[in-house]
């Protein structure tokens, strides 16, 4: 067999990964996983990972080998992530890659779940299988940056998105907002949605929106849960989210008899009271959503919870769409205290831009929260 050169393999594994890419609205609370078989510049099998119960990427590419006719023995296995080397719902991968016999896996990143963790590879080469990894480092991690964020952090990857004019503006101040991008940036805001594991507003939104905080614009198989920041536990019950779909809401005040009637709406109420009264612990409801296996968590909310959530550094990332529009004095984005130097301001890193329609999308992150991720799935790009 004739050993790939280094551009074979990012040419591989990126068609790994656009098969990581189409399930990504329904893997959770699994990673986003794409496996590729190649032998000699031609696919043999390929796959991604099914949704919880169903088998994982590397099983699918394998039974798509074994419908094609093809013998695996001797081919070069591409996964955009560890192989799983544990028992969970499915059996361990590692085990079915081995048996399958390939001359040689190549892994895009390292699987933080201590299940794993570097046991998959230890496996595969203590059989003589050659292994190369750190083949598309931030492409793999960008698709599962909430599930590597939950495996290694504890905390669910947090992105929040805004809509505003040039100016920064996303209201008026009579509270109008609707609409101040257009209907694309609108649907690719819902895909955001689709592919988070739950949407996080606030009780300001509730109550001058009443938002259905579903997704509609985009075709999705899994609506992610939806969930709402009601400190005092004010939530009117006849909103329009409480439609019988599973709805989460944080607060800091207990009302057993208000969470027995939700109850039987479908609605789980979490009490987190924070240490200022009246207010939700933020950092410990990211910490609940973690424990309850959420990865991401897509936040629409006005200015007030939007800010609170920045000043607690719960927000890893940014998804603002910016529409070409002055909106002049109007309400801004997120509240924050006001600065007296500048070193003191929040500063993220831009990562991505792009024209939606007639608005421009712009993303920025954390970089310390990203860096971290990048260590915990970074492997030494060598062969062994």
């Amino acid at each position: 067999m004739t050993t790939p050169s280094n551009s074979d393999d990012i040419f591989w594994m990126r068609r790994a990964l656009a098969q990581a890419e189409s399930v990504l609205y329904t893997t959770a609370p699994n990673p986003r996983v794409g496996c590729v078989i190649v032998r000699d510049g031609r696919v043999l099998g390929e796959g991604a990972t099914q949704p919880p119960g169903g088998p994982h990427a590397e099983i699918r590419a394998l039974l798509d080998a074994q419908a094609r006719n093809e013998t695996v023995e001797g081919a070069t296995l591409y996964v955009t992530l560890e192989p799983c080397s544990h028992f969970g719902r499915t059996p361990p991968c590692v085990d079915a890659v081995l048996a399958a016999k390939p001359a040689r896996v190549v892994v895009a990143i390292g699987d933080p779940n201590p299940l794993v963790n570097g046991q998959g590879l230890a496996r595969l080469r203590a059989a003589g299988i050659a292994v190369t990894t750190g083949v598309c480092v931030e492409q793999a991690l960008a698709i599962n940056a909430g599930f590597i964020s939950r495996m290694s952090r504890g905390l669910p990857w947090v992105w929040m998105k805004m809509a505003a004019s040039l100016d920064g503006r996303s209201a008026l101040h009579n509270g109008m907002s609707q609409w101040i991008t257009g209907p694309e940036a609108r649907a690719d805001g819902h895909h955001w949605r689709a592919r988070s594991c739950v949407v996080l507003t606030g009780m300001g939104t509730v109550l001058k929106d009443d938002p259905l905080l579903n997704v509609r614009e985009v075709e999705t198989p899994r609506q992610p849960r939806r969930a709402v920041v009601d400190g005092l536990f004010g939530i009117p019950e006849s909103a329009r989210l409480f439609d019988g779909g599973p709805v989460i809401v944080f607060t800091a005040r207990e009302d057993a008899a208000k969470a027995a009637r939700l109850a039987a709406k479908n609605v789980q109420v979490v009490v987190l009271p924070g240490p200022t009264p009246g207010r939700v612990d933020l950092v410990g409801m990211m910490q609940w959503f973690a424990q309850a296996q959420f990865n991401e968590v897509h936040v629409e909310a006005g200015a007030g919870l939007s800010g609170a959530l920045v000043a607690a550094g719960c927000v890893d990332e940014l998804l603002l769409y910016l529409a070409p529009v002055l909106l002049g004095d109007a309400a801004g984005m997120v509240r924050l205290p006001m600065l007296e130097h500048l070193d003191a301001a929040r500063r993220y890193a831009f990562i991505d831009s792009a024209q939606v329609g007639a608005d421009l999308r712009l993303r920025a992150r954390v970089e310390g929260a990203w860096r971290t991720l990048m260590q915990r799935v970074a492997l030494p790009p060598i062969a062994s």
